[in-house]
């Protein structure tokens, strides 16, 4: 049976953070680090780092610790960084757009080929050499391209008619930023970003340590 098949979603969106802590790392020479101090630097206890890890295979030696180049290459592979993914925009507002200049895509091994809209004074304008398309385009373009990403930035009430078209073009993948959950079939995978939810949670938080300062 395979192994990760039992792996909880808690563990899956763990692993970006461990590959983020392990890239500042590198970039600062550590060659190893114990489990209780890669807790120490991600909030972690010593004990659930090696419970994640030990969910993908056997990583570390006792007395060792961790070496933090091939742990970095180990996790950067269960992520599936090792290959490049073809990815489209579809939605050219103001999220679209920073979107389309995050300058760390590259980084992840993600090439944003297209951006589309509908609005004709956007169609033609380039964000980081890739330009935008009109929307009516978006079948074409991907037949014709292997896509393997769609990110929607599109408003609420065409977020829906977006996902169904680019899953009927063959797409299996979504990251949506539009404020609604998406439906999509069962072989279809979406992380729906809600910054709103994001900003509540923070909020609450805030309010929260200050009930606790008062009592």
């Amino acid at each position: 049976m395979d192994k990760r098949k039992n792996i909880s979603m808690a563990v899956i969106k763990r692993l970006p953070k461990y590959y983020r802590y392990l890239s500042d790392l590198l970039k600062n020479d550590v060659d190893r680090i114990s489990s209780k101090e890669l807790g120490e630097k991600i909030g972690f206890t010593a004990s659930q780092i090696r419970q994640d890890l030990n969910c993908f295979g056997d990583f570390g030696q006792q007395g060792y610790g961790y070496n933090v180049k091939e742990l970095y290459n180990q996790i950067s592979a269960i992520l599936g960084l090792e290959k490049e993914y073809k990815s489209i925009i579809i939605g050219a507002g103001n999220i679209g757009q920073a979107i389309a200049n995050y300058n760390n895509f590259h980084n992840l091994g993600i090439d944003v080929s297209a951006i589309f809209d509908t609005n004709p004074k956007v169609v033609g304008i380039k964000i980081r050499d890739t330009e935008i398309m009109d929307i009516d385009k978006l079948g074409e373009f991907v037949s014709q391209n292997n896509i393997d990403l769609a990110v929607i930035c599109v408003p609420s009430i065409n977020a829906q008619k977006v996902c169904d078209e680019v899953v009927r073009l063959g797409i299996k993948a979504i990251w949506n930023f539009a404020p609604v959950d998406l439906i999509t079939e069962a072989d279809v995978v979406v992380e729906n970003v809600h910054l709103s939810e994001s900003l509540l949670t923070l909020i609450y938080l805030a309010n929260e340590k200050k009930r606790n300062e008062l009592r």
